[in-house]
């Protein structure tokens, strides 16, 4: 049955809309959702965290010393439920501040940030298909411990006949960080490309953690290929309309309506694309067509909260309480990490979700402790011992990525929200 947490965080969290008009920067401290009987939590701490939320956010529209020549973001959506009743939430900045180039915008121009902003999840995307392959495995479709030749018998080359599904959705695959597709001109020979990608020289499937997109490419065609439908649209049938989400799916622009698409948050403005606002920032799943089991997913806060409210009821309608006890478990115990990015990082990981990482779950860390991030700014941090879902939707790669690191604010709003929540 349908735990009464993800059934309110739907019925909620979908109203907490604002449609505030196109301008100047603005910081909203979004309030409690009004209830005929509001729950203890939200008349504890409600109204001082979504005060310190607004504080905290707003400190990175600006340089700071750790990061002084750049904001870390030109706008930001922050929202916090318990037991999926909304408890806290603030929005700041704007969602469009420059055009292509990257040029500044007039202040007219720019459109201030929502609550229920539309941003490009980047990575966070691996959870979704984590999700739906995981469905199989509860449908007898799947084994994870069976070779991934098992569903793409083209998946040939050296040591590959010892990948197992697990591998994947753990980074443990020995596979590289993205595919090389260089010099293919059509999508279908791009997604062969992925297939075809050699394991890495100097690893051993089941041995390392190693982050891997490929990986998680190849679980998304896993999906498509037993469902026998595209990923967009597994998505949209076994995930968004059971659970009634309206702002999550694939390429934005085919499904959301044209009076809606001021939600849209920008990401890259440096961009050969242009400025990228309602299609994909990764490169990688732009080539592959947008729809890809690493990126490529949009979503609201609220939809996003949402899913990680899914998983802390055990699965809901979605899943059995067995398999995502499987998803948040480590998987990868005793396992060393490689990550230039963050060498102090362990390798502990469940099947599609990060467990237990300080450097973006701050004081909320811990072995139970499960979410992701995404490289355009987004996170998830889901803490299941208090019932308690953490969605922070920034849009740092806006309108260059490499002006700051998103971890600092990514850490600080996750210590701020448990030093509030006890």
């Amino acid at each position: 049955m349908l735990g009464l947490g993800v059934a309110s965080a739907v019925a909620a969290l979908s109203g907490c809309r604002r449609d505030d008009p196109p301008g100047p920067a603005a910081t909203h401290v979004a309030p409690p959702v009004p209830t005929t009987s509001p729950t203890p939590t939200r008349s504890m701490y409600g109204d001082s965290l979504s005060e310190a939320l607004a504080v905290t956010l707003r400190r990175y529209l600006e340089p700071t010393p750790e990061n002084p020549d750049h904001p870390s973001y030109a706008g930001a959506v922050a929202l916090v439920t318990i037991g999926g009743e909304r408890v806290a939430g603030a929005v700041v900045g704007e969602a469009v501040r420059y055009g292509a180039g990257p040029v500044l915008l007039p202040s007219d121009r720019r459109v201030t940030m929502r609550e229920d902003s539309i941003f490009d999840l980047a990575s966070v995307t691996k959870v979704v298909t984590a999700i739906l392959l995981l469905r199989l495995v509860d449908a007898g479709q799947v084994d994870l411990a069976a070779p991934v030749q098992t569903y793409l018998p083209e998946f040939r080359g050296p040591g590959k006949d010892a990948v197992t599904v697990t591998h994947l959705l753990a980074h443990t695959a020995a596979l590289p960080v993205g595919p090389n597709l260089a010099g293919l001109s059509t999508v279908e020979q791009r997604w062969r490309a992925v297939v075809d990608t050699p394991l890495l020289a100097d690893m051993v499937p089941g041995t390392v953690f190693r982050y891997s997109s490929v990986g998680l490419m190849l679980a998304g065609l896993i999906v498509e290929r037993l469902t026998g439908q595209r990923l967009d649209e597994a998505v949209r049938t076994q995930l968004t309309e059971p659970l009634g989400l309206r702002d999550t799916g694939f390429t934005p622009l085919m499904w959301l309506p044209e009076a809606e698409r001021s939600r849209l948050v920008a990401t890259d403005a440096r961009s050969s694309r242009g400025l990228l606002r309602g299609v994909v920032h990764d490169d990688v799943c732009y080539l592959l067509g947008g729809v890809a089991g690493h990126a490529g997913l949009f979503s609201s806060a609220a939809d996003l909260a949402a899913i990680g409210q899914l998983l802390i009821d055990d699965g809901g309608p979605l899943l059995s309480a067995e398999v995502v006890k499987r998803m948040l478990s480590n998987v990868n115990v005793n396992l060393p990490a490689v990550d230039p990015d963050r060498p102090n990082r362990t390798s502990d990981h469940g099947l599609g979700v990060v467990l237990n990482q300080p450097w973006f779950m701050g004081e909320l860390a811990a072995p139970t402790t499960f979410g992701h991030t995404g490289f355009s700014g987004t996170s998830i941090v889901c803490d299941p011992r208090r019932g308690l879902v953490l969605v922070l939707l920034t849009n740092r790669a806006h309108p260059n990525w490499s002006w700051a690191n998103p971890d600092p604010v990514r850490a600080h709003v996750a210590t701020v929200v448990a030093e509030h929540v006890g």
